[in-house]
């Protein structure tokens, strides 16, 4: 699988987020359901992840990549696990090759330079998926993937995570540097895109944990703290919540709410 990087010293300036029209579908074909059972009994249970702490699954991809799907899949296959958090972030910098992913924003993009800058790499790429904040990896390999995923388990040295009714809570801990507190919000549902255009024209590509939403509610320095987190707008999307080093540094805490 060959690593699609189009965005050799890309400037701080991105694209514009502009709507595109296209087909989506909710729910697979009996074929396409079997598949990812299959997909998703390939990745055995993460002994050292649980539903509390779950290990942390980023993935970059784009609907104009013709080498994203394979990745996709992976992650799409790990979407309903209780030990994994998958989330899928479309980036904007294919979009002038052709087709504009519908799902795109340019702080998903701002996100994988972070994670790029961090560990001082030149360029990103696609398809990218970042475990924990920490190792990345194409994404494509499934047995690299799950080689990741027993490596990193859990986030650690993070503080424990709860949440009731608009408020979130954090405990106390020693973080090696302050850490932002992000709000995800993602779409678990299953979701075909009829792509019509570049290099995935005339596919129709299934999506699943799409995020749509990423919102920082403040920092944690080690003490408790409380945030208030924003009534949501859109019921048909999850949430979870990431606490991450520095900017673009490992992630050392996680939960779905």
């Amino acid at each position: 699988m060959i690593l699609r990087s189009i965005a050799l010293g890309m400037p701080r300036k991105f694209l514009s987020f502009v709507a595109v029209p296209a087909v989506l579908a909710f729910g697979a074909c009996e074929k396409g359901a079997n598949q990812g059972a299959a997909a998703a009994a390939a990745f055995p249970r993460i002994v050292s992840a649980s539903v509390t702490a779950p290990v942390v699954v980023e993935e970059f991809q784009s609907q104009g990549c013709s080498s994203c799907p394979p990745a996709n899949a992976n992650v799409n296959a790990l979407a309903g696990r209780a030990d994994v958090l998958a989330l899928s972030y479309a980036v904007t910098y294919w979009d002038q090759l052709g087709w504009k992913d519908i799902f795109d924003q340019p702080g998903f993009t701002q996100r994988q330079w972070d994670y790029a800058r961090h560990a001082g790499r030149g360029n990103v790429a696609t398809p990218q998926v970042i475990v924990n904040g920490k190792t990345a990896i194409v994404g494509s390999n499934r047995a690299e993937l799950q080689q990741a995923l027993a490596r990193e388990g859990s986030p650690k040295s993070g503080p424990a995570i709860s949440a009731s009714v608009g408020m979130l809570s954090l405990g106390a801990g020693k973080p090696a540097e302050p850490a932002t507190v992000w709000l995800v919000r993602y779409d678990p549902r299953e979701q075909w895109v009829s792509i019509r255009a570049g290099e995935n024209a005339g596919r129709k590509l299934p999506h699943r944990n799409i995020v749509r939403e990423l919102t920082a509610l403040g920092h944690w320095t080690g003490k408790p703290a409380q945030f208030t987190l924003p009534s949501e707008r859109d019921s048909g999307l999850r949430s979870a919540i990431l606490v991450q080093e520095g900017k673009g540094g490992p992630i050392v805490a996680a939960r779905q709410l």
